[in-house]
């Protein structure tokens, strides 16, 4: 198992990253563990590791997220940069890698290339303010304690708990964008989640969600 450098963060202007279209929706600070087999993506994740750069995550719109003869591909217009932080080559043809949610970014245009790799001209959208959650939507965040107490408690790797520390318990954003990445919900819900500006709004629509769900006491 190896681990890149440190990199930095991305400017906030347009440039050209390497996407990959997946049937689910990265969050900021979200984990995103991928097992790679098809040319295409190894070719490109080979190229993030020896360059130390990064690639996009876009939820599918249409087709399927290993590629088919005569099948297109349709994703949506904001998606996450994800950050690989661990890989390991268990076999020839097969990766395995941990990757992190860092900004999230608008597509400004999109290309598919011969080999069928996407790549986007893209915008990165400023991050979440740090906004404290109000006494109203506290239920979210004592929730998400209890959940990840239970999980902490199992005693797992820290690499094997599925979100990542340090928790943040006390911001909006952060306790938005777990539950966001857990609850039963379609692929564009999640997405109008990601896409908001307000991470308080998020969160509010995230309560009704779970509230919804009956997973709020």
């Amino acid at each position: 198992m190896s681990s890149p450098p440190a990199t930095p963060r991305l400017p906030i202007s347009a440039q050209t990253i390497p996407l990959f279209p997946l049937g689910s929706t990265l969050f900021p600070d979200g984990r995103l563990p991928l097992q790679i087999f098809e040319v295409r993506y190894l070719d490109m994740i080979g190229r993030c590791i020896a360059e130390g750069s990064h690639f996009g995550v876009v939820a599918l719109t249409q087709g399927a997220e290993v590629r088919r003869p005569g099948q297109s591909e349709r994703f949506v217009g904001v998606g996450t940069v994800a950050r690989i932080n661990e890989w390991s080559t268990p076999s020839a043809g097969l990766m395995r890698i941990g990757c992190s949610g860092a900004e999230r970014f608008r597509i400004l245009q999109a290309e598919q290339h011969k080999h069928g790799l996407w790549t986007a001209e893209v915008e990165l959208i400023e991050s979440d303010r740090t906004i404290p959650i109000p006494e109203e939507l506290g239920n979210t965040a004592t929730a998400l304690e209890h959940l990840l107490q239970s999980v902490m408690r199992q005693g797992l790797p820290e690499s094997e708990v599925p979100i990542a520390m340090p928790f943040r318990l006390d911001d909006c954003g952060w306790v938005a964008n777990r539950w966001a990445e857990m609850i039963p919900v379609p692929v564009a819900q999640k997405q109008t989640l990601l896409a908001l500006d307000n991470p308080l709004v998020r969160l509010e629509l995230v309560q009704d969600a779970l509230d919804e769900l009956g997973w709020l006491k």
